[in-house]
């Protein structure tokens, strides 16, 4: 099977021709894979739905289905990505899935843990060619992002990636969406973040139409930022504990006080609200 018609691929291709970034939210739950939803069709954007190796472990084939049900009726295009498959088990679970006709859209095979390019293309290519046979786009990340998130992998020594070296990497890997490292990590930030924009520029000018950039790493980082990165060559920028944190303090402050569909109600709002807000910023509003 071939990656004509990948709705991941159709998402951040339109996004890197007119400009735009798309949101790609981590979801925990039903009710936020619902809110990602609500809030794209409120805003008529575009919008990815992002699980964690986690929570697919915990939800497996029903809860997936439920996710592309929900994305794909909707009346905006809305892809299902997998992020940061690292464990074989992880990915053996998606691939197995995809065998029983439970296809994500897209996934990222990641071996950043690797210690050189050539274990990482190593690692990544044979689930490459797999995820191929089902239609299924693969992001990879070229160097290390430190730090790690809620049931990622610890990471550390960062490696930022060398552009350089970027084109051998995907050709030798057959993966499509490159995730790069530019200073970013996963957690908190000590200090103010200092992304290297060179290194996008470097990147969109050799992959322009070709390959989309994806951000990662971008917990509490300035709005400006965020713009630089579009207007440098980001499509796919994956948020998690911006839409996470207001929507668990939510719900669990509402379920204490209000009756159980009340307070579902009120945190998924709450979480409608930062997706819509970084619809604007990234000025995909309106573009579905």
């Amino acid at each position: 099977m071939s990656l004509n018609g990948n709705l991941t691929l159709q998402i951040l291709h339109k996004a890197e021709r007119e400009g735009y970034g798309i949101l790609s939210q981590t979801c925990y739950d039903a009710n936020m894979a619902i809110g990602l939803v609500r809030a794209a069709e409120r805003a008529r954007s575009p919008a990815v739905l992002q699980l964690f190796p986690v929570t697919l472990e915990h939800g497996k084939g029903p809860f997936l289905r439920f996710c592309l049900d929900v994305a794909h009726q909707a009346s905006v295009p809305i892809a299902v990505h997998l992020d940061h498959a690292t464990d074989p088990a992880h990915l053996e679970l998606a691939l197995g899935l995809a065998e029983q006709g439970i296809v994500f859209d897209s996934i990222m095979v990641d071996a950043s843990h690797a210690e050189t390019d050539e274990e990482n293309i190593a690692i990544a290519k044979p689930y490459v060619e797999r995820a191929l046979k089902y239609g299924i786009a693969v992001e990879v990340e070229l160097g290390r992002l430190e730090g790690g998130e809620a049931g990622l992998r610890m990471i550390s020594d960062a490696k930022l990636t060398d552009p350089a070296k970027a084109k051998a990497f995907m050709e030798g890997t057959g993966a499509i969406i490159l995730a790069p490292s530019i200073g970013n990590l996963h957690g908190s930030y000590i200090n103010p973040p200092n992304f290297r924009q060179s290194i996008l520029k470097n990147l969109h000018t050799e992959f322009e139409g070709r390959i989309p950039l994806c951000l990662h790493g971008t917990d509490e980082l300035p709005d400006e930022l965020f713009v630089e990165c579009i207007k440098n060559g980001v499509t796919k920028i994956n948020v998690n504990s911006w839409g996470r944190d207001v929507y668990a303090k939510s719900l669990g402050e509402g379920l204490l006080s209000k009756p159980f569909p009340d307070a579902v109600e009120a945190a998924t709002e709450v979480f409608v609200k930062s997706c819509v807000r970084f619809f604007t910023l990234f000025s995909s509003a309106g573009k579905a």
